[in-house]
């Protein structure tokens, strides 16, 4: 194989890379704008469930936890109590 058979070879092997990698790369930038366009629709139910079912609990939520925090505040004594109350109890 001569010289100048070789370098073509070489430049056309070069230039066949650079078509299939710029393929693949339109293919992948195709996956990315369906996964961008699918990720939109995502936000846009995500939102409506949020505006349409989650604030509409959030008095009611708050007003549970608040329940909770005056309960928790309240098992320190309650456990005082019980341990005064187990060391009266005959064994």
């Amino acid at each position: 194989m001569s010289h100048d058979t070789f370098v073509l070879l070489s430049v056309l092997l070069a230039a066949l890379v650079v078509v299939v990698l710029a393929l693949a790369l339109l293919e992948v930038a195709r996956g990315l704008r369906r996964i961008s366009e699918g990720l939109a629709v995502l936000d846009e139910a995500l939102k409506s469930v949020e505006s349409q079912h989650l604030r509409p609990l959030e008095p009611a939520v708050k007003a549970i936890n608040a329940q909770f925090e005056i309960i928790l505040g309240a098992l320190p004594g309650i456990g005082r109590k019980a341990a005064i109350v187990a060391e009266r109890r005959p064994r």
